[in-house]
């Protein structure tokens, strides 16, 4: 009793709201087996052929390609397309394809050679030896879609489905009347279809695999009861013919009893739905390795002569197929892609059948039955009693058509399957699913509109966001760059702070070792001097005047020193009596300097303004060797006077001799002056040891330079007296002038006596150097 209610529990079936009865019409085609056409003069291969993106093209034209051979490839969504047989590839342009809008979509032209060759192929036929993900990669590699219509990868599907999926649900309802490509497919291809009913369990993990098969279908259910066997891993679900029992939420629903959530998936609930076109490919791309390049297309309609299912190559223009079976055109033909209710009606013959083609229907005006008008919707809600997805077509109907999108998005719009029960019972012949398909459309735009708004925002927001970080990190490094100058100025500040510390350092070690060599030189010097002075023979100092008066200047330094130190601090040291002087020899040179002074200061007032300087006895001369200079410069002004008077041919003859005599006494003098400061600075060197050195060496500079003095003062006295004595003799008259001019020979006696007295005053100077 217990297994007799498993078994009515196990094969229960539910029923969904709405759906509708129309004529079936199946038994035009269905009674044929499959067949064969002959191949086209060309194909024409859309690059898409599945809901999703186009693959990358990977021929050119004028390549030759086999059987199979991948034309494009891609990753995801991106499903490559095969060769449907071998041949060249001619052009790869724009073409119609099979679509609504009639639209030219990316094309791959080819043409057949007629062999036929199928290119290497890698079957797998112990496929559960390997990994599941690889299987998944291999259905994807063939380019397997959903063939029941909608187009899906199946690789992308069984990926999403991979966890969570319990229940495998085969769809082989094909509610849609007309179409009976399924059916013949099972009939012809039972086993093929359960073996890839098993691949897809087995890679999904499936407990349980349920395959729905409408009732009006019984050589189909026959042949797979046939083909499954005793097996019991596939259970075959007879369902009660109901238009749409062929959507995937009112299938899941007869067959689990639960329903697929608003704005959810079937894997939600753990079910996952595949076509039985789909199973079939997935055998032929595991087990044998073949891509797909063929689909079982139903060719109906009254005005076909010989309707029937057949085997039609991917790219192959529907003119061909129509004119293979008998296509009698009437006027105002219509030939449709799809189901009476599903399906859209061609823009041209000339398209290419793609892998969601499952029927071409070419109908009789009768089988159309009759095309009235669109008349205003009466509320007869017969509309709402026929949706299968539970909505208010009536209400959709107003929302769409006054393009009310939020209304129409809150009716639930997007849940519409397009089904056509709405439209087939309206009486007022209202093109329901059009004004859907055509809102869906609009709100899809508007989605995607507001999409592109949202990123466009998210580019400026981010691109904002990438110039305030750029703004502040141009014036983080300006504030580092102004802290970097800072800081290198201030090194450099530094920097040349200590270069020129540096700078003055070396200039003051410089010049403390400047003054300590010369210091070392004077040493030298010194120490030479007084080497020197040891090792000369003291008669040779005796016999030499000039080391005599060295040795008088070393005497007069010590008597300085001996008063500088016996005197007090603050008292200067004046003149003292003449037995003082002898005492102390500073203190007599001191003396006998006084009493030259006040001579010489007796001398230029005694004589005269207009009464020439002459030559001074010899007594004078000697007492005052620079008066003696003096009188002897006049003298000899007085002689080159006289002789340029006289102007005599032979005047340098005479006066040479007077010249060449004696020498100039003020050049004697100053030499003798700077013979005594050697001879000082000597004696200085002599006596390194002693303090008062530097003073006598700087008495001695003073005494030259107060030599200089006088000379100067007595060449200026000279040239006074030859201005003075040449104004006399202008003043005279010319009988005064006459006597001199006739008397030369009193030249001749001047400038002898001249020469005499710069004679007596040399020496003169010389024996007062002595005594000095």
């Amino acid at each position: 009793m217990l297994n007799f209610l498993n078994f009515f529990k196990k094969d229960k079936v539910w029923d969904f709201q709405g759906g509708i009865h129309p004529p079936e019409m199946k038994t035009q085609s269905n009674g044929t087996p499959l067949s064969e056409l002959p191949l086209p003069h060309r194909f024409i291969i859309p690059l898409k052929q599945h809901i999703g993106h186009e693959g990358e093209i990977c021929v050119s034209p004028g390549d030759k390609v086999l059987r199979g051979q991948p034309l494009t490839f891609g990753n995801g969504r991106m499903l490559p397309v095969h060769a449907p047989t071998s041949g060249v590839i001619e052009e790869i342009g724009q073409h119609m394809t099979a679509h609504p809008s009639g639209l030219s979509e990316l094309c791959i032209f080819m043409t057949p050679d007629g062999e036929d060759r199928w290119m290497p192929l890698n079957p797998l036929p112990d496929y559960r030896q390997h990994e599941r993900a690889e299987i998944v990669q291999r259905i994807h590699d063939a380019g397997v879609a959903g063939l029941g219509g909608a187009g899906f990868p199946t690789a992308t599907k069984l990926k999403g489905g991979l966890r969570g999926v319990n229940t495998l649900i085969i769809n082989a309802a094909e509610c849609e009347p007309y179409i009976t490509a399924d059916d013949r497919l099972m009939q012809d291809c039972a086993t093929e279809v359960l073996e890839g009913c098993r691949i897809l369990a087995w890679v999904l993990q499936a407990e349980r695999v349920l395959i729905g098969i409408e009732d009006n279908k019984p050589e189909a259910i026959a042949a797979l009861k046939k083909a499954l066997g005793n097996e019991r891993d596939l259970q075959i679900r007879v369902i009660p013919t109901k238009y749409p029992s062929g959507g995937a939420r009112q299938l899941t629903k007869i067959l689990t009893g639960m329903e697929v959530p608003h704005g959810g998936r079937s894997t939600d609930i753990g079910v996952l739905m595949q076509n039985v076109g789909t199973a079939w490919a997935v055998k032929r791309a595991i087990i044998n390795g073949e891509p797909i390049t063929e689909r079982v297309v139903t060719l109906t309609g009254e005005a076909i002569a010989q309707p029937r299912n057949v085997w039609c190559r991917l790219g192959t223009p529907i003119s061909h197929l129509l004119h293979q079976v008998g296509f009698r055109p009437a006027p105002r033909q219509m030939v449709i892609m799809g189901g009476p209710l599903m399906g859209f009606t061609l823009s041209s013959l000339d398209v290419p059948v793609v892998k969601m083609t499952n029927c071409l229907l070419a109908p009789s005006s009768r089988e159309m039955g009759d095309n009235s008008e669109e008349q205003s919707c009466i509320r007869c809600s017969a509309c709402a009693d026929a949706c299968p997805a539970k909505l208010l077509p009536q209400q959709l109907y107003w929302y769409s058509q006054g393009g009310d999108h939020d209304k129409a998005r809150a009716h639930h719009i997007d849940d519409c399957i397009e089904c056509g029960a709405c439209a087939y019972v309206c009486p007022s012949n209202i093109p329901l699913v059009q004004y859907y398909r055509q809102e869906k459309a609009e709100l899809r735009a508007i989605d995607l509109e507001a999409k592109r708004t949202l990123e466009a925002k998210a580019r400026f927001e981010a691109r904002q966001a990438r110039l305030e970080r750029e703004k502040l990190a141009r014036e983080a490094r300006h504030v580092e760059a102004k802290q970097r100058v800072a800081r290198s100025d201030n090194a450099e500040l530094a920097a040349a702070k200590a270069r020129i510390k540096a700078k003055q350092d070396t200039e003051t070690d410089d010049a403390v070792l400047e003054a300590q060599r010369e210091a070392r030189h004077a040493q030298a010097r010194l120490r030479q001097a007084e080497t020197q002075a040891e090792t000369q023979a003291l008669s040779r100092q005796a016999d030499d005047p000039r080391k005599a008066a060295v040795e008088a200047a070393i005497a007069r330094a010590k008597a300085k020193k001996a008063v500088a130190s016996d005197a007090p601090a603050g008292k200067p040291v004046t003149a003292e009596p003449t037995e003082a002087a002898a005492e102390d020899p500073r203190k007599a040179a001191v003396a006998a300097a006084i009493a030259r002074a006040k001579a010489k200061k007796a001398a230029v007032s005694d004589a005269p303004a207009e009464k020439p300087v002459t030559a001074e006895p010899a007594e004078a001369v000697a007492e005052d060797p620079r008066k003696a200079a003096v009188a002897a410069a006049i003298a000899r002004a007085k002689a080159k006077k006289a002789v340029a008077s006289d102007a005599p041919a032979e005047k340098s003859v005479d006066a040479e001799p007077a010249e060449a005599a004696a020498e100039d006494p003020r050049k004697a003098a100053v030499a003798a002056a700077i013979a005594r400061a050697k001879a000082k600075k000597a004696a200085v060197r002599q006596n390194a040891g002693e303090a008062a050195t530097d003073e006598a060496v700087r008495e001695a500079e003073q005494e030259v330079r107060a030599t200089a003095e006088m000379a100067t003062r007595a060449r200026a006295n000279v040239e006074q007296a030859e201005q003075a004595e040449e104004q006399a003799n202008n003043a005279h008259s010319e009988p005064e002038q006459a006597p001199e001019l006739n008397q030369p020979e009193d030249a001749r006696k001047a400038a002898i006596a001249a020469a005499i007295a710069r004679a007596k005053a040399r020496k003169a100077q010389s024996t007062s150097t002595f005594e000095e």
